[in-house]
């Protein structure tokens, strides 16, 4: 008699799945109908039609993307923002985290009340704006850094991984003749990873996807960002189409509509390529913190 037995799927079941079918339904065809606008060749494609894949598949829209000005400096300047910015929220969160766990350190009631104090209130944008401008800091890639390093939700998580880490290790440690920070380099770190790996994935989104600060802090239309360059081109941009030069040296007119969607998609792209080599740590350092002991 086989001991595998097969669970009969209830009403309640059916309709779960139906109900969870159609919601992936509608957050993937917004998606594919960007993807496929944004390859549609400029020959074939009618405004206000729906496509769910290309009628005629075309470069045309992303070679005329990469070859602006606009968009190289905007790619620069994003990829500056996300690795200085990502790099320097690591460094800041995991220190910072780390002494907060240290109940000897004096003060640590004190900053770690302030940092729960953050969670309720916030400052607002005014004096945010005026603290950015007072610093000189205003059209420097700086201000999209410096307000954005670390946050309370990202302390107490990471607080909370840390104090899950068995003690003996750090006792050990300094039996042997470690210091305070070659217990945090040589010990903490390494075990630290899949926490680090995570909140690598949550800082570089955030730093990718940097749009109202770049919006406020930044005048110079060169140092803006992916995200305040695609607002321009689906928003602010009214024309019809550009002019590039297609496939023998004939011209062409690209809707701008295409223009548009392949803009969103070099957006999303990196960020799409990267969270698959860290969705396994991603899932991991996400539940580590959460239970103690």
């Amino acid at each position: 008699m086989s001991l595998v037995s097969t669970k009969k799927l209830t009403l309640f079941d059916y309709v779960n799945y139906s109900l969870l079918l159609l919601i992936s339904l509608v957050c993937v065809f917004p998606f594919l109908y960007v993807f496929s606008v944004s390859f549609t060749d400029p020959k074939v494609y009618i405004p206000l039609k729906f496509y769910l894949f290309p009628d005629q598949w075309s470069l045309a829209a992303y070679k005329y993307i990469l070859s602006t000005n606009s968009f190289l400096n905007a790619l620069k300047s994003t990829v500056f923002v996300t690795f200085i910015g990502t790099a320097l929220s690591i460094f800041t969160s995991f220190t910072f985290a780390y002494t907060l766990t240290k109940k000897a350190m004096p003060g640590r009631s004190i900053m770690l009340s302030a940092v729960v104090f953050t969670l309720v209130f916030n400052a607002g944008i005014l004096p945010s704006y005026i603290l950015i401008k007072s610093l000189g800091l205003l059209n420097s890639y700086w201000s999209l850094i410096w307000p954005s390093l670390t946050s309370a939700w990202s302390l107490i998580v990471i607080k909370s991984f840390l104090e899950s880490l068995p003690p003996e290790l750090e006792d050990s440690a300094r039996i042997d003749g470690c210091s305070d920070i070659g217990v945090f380099i040589r010990i903490i770190i390494p075990l630290s990873m899949p926490a680090i790996a995570a909140f690598t994935l949550f800082f570089a989104v955030t730093y990718w996807n940097t749009y109202f600060n770049a919006l406020i802090y930044l005048s110079d239309s060169k140092k803006w960002t992916l995200q305040v360059l695609v607002k321009t081109l689906v928003i602010d941009s009214d024309s019809t189409g550009v002019g590039v030069a297609g496939a023998g040296g004939d011209d062409r007119i690209v809707p701008q509509e295409t223009i548009r969607m392949a803009s969103i998609m070099l957006a999303m792209a990196p960020i799409l390529a990267v969270y698959p080599f860290l969705q396994k740590h991603f899932a991991k350092g996400v539940m580590l913190g959460s239970i103690k002991g």
